[in-house]
């Protein structure tokens, strides 16, 4: 099974778009997530998210590829059916993993749920090839796009700034501010009028104050 912060499994596939493989992604962001079969309706339904904000994430450089254990022709005639019928073009490419490789590097053939179908897998892999988020759903329930692309913007914030994110954070709203790691700056952080402190381990800031928070931070532990 793949583990968080850990280099992502490479891969080699065949694609709707050619040959890929993860080295293809490097310096880009990447959300490789798995479906059980093509034609079926939920899957359908998340395609069609995914579709649909292609473009967003492609502003937060980051690219989209699927994957399911069926060959390339039939996810080319699942994408051709989904523009005939729902009229929606799918941009990025879906795995052929026939062979299960892919599937099985990554954990995606759930005991319990099927031998030869993978379940509703997502990952999210960054710019260095390292696996920072996975999320599985059974084949019964959809995923939310819309989640993703949140997570995504949280994980970017959380690299750029060194700082936490709380529950449904969305961009605009306060970050949390890292933990103080001695009584000196606990006591300092509970008396900053700047910071919303409920307790000196728990402090949140607007984003660009708490980026000067920690930079100030850093730069007094390293004098």
């Amino acid at each position: 099974m793949p583990r968080l912060n850990e280099p992502a499994p490479e891969f080699e596939a065949r694609t709707t778009h050619g040959p890929k493989k993860l080295s293809d992604y490097r310096g880009r962001w990447l959300i490789l997530f798995s479906h059980p079969s093509d034609f079926t309706p939920v899957c359908t339904t998340e395609f069609i998210g995914f579709a649909r904000a292609y473009d967003r994430f492609q502003e937060l450089n980051c690219d989209l590829i699927g994957l399911s254990i069926d060959s390339v022709f039939s996810h080319l005639a699942w994408i051709d059916s989904i523009r005939k019928n729902f009229g929606v073009e799918i941009p990025f490419p879906i795995i052929d993993d026939l062979s299960m490789r892919v599937a099985h590097a990554y954990g995606m053939i759930q005991p319990g749920a099927s031998d030869t179908s993978a379940v509703r897998a997502t990952f999210v892999i960054d710019p260095e090839g390292r696996l920072r988020a996975m999320a599985y759903y059974p084949m019964s329930n959809g995923r939310r796009v819309e989640e993703f692309l949140r997570l995504l913007e949280a994980l970017q914030t959380s690299d750029r700034h060194k700082v936490a994110t709380p529950e449904a954070w969305r961009p605009g709203e306060d970050v949390i501010v890292p933990p103080p790691a001695t009584v000196a700056a606990g006591r300092e952080r509970l008396a900053d009028d700047s910071c919303n402190c409920t307790d000196w381990y728990f402090c949140t800031k607007p984003l660009d104050e708490a980026s000067e928070a920690v930079e100030t931070e850093t730069a007094g532990a390293l004098a």
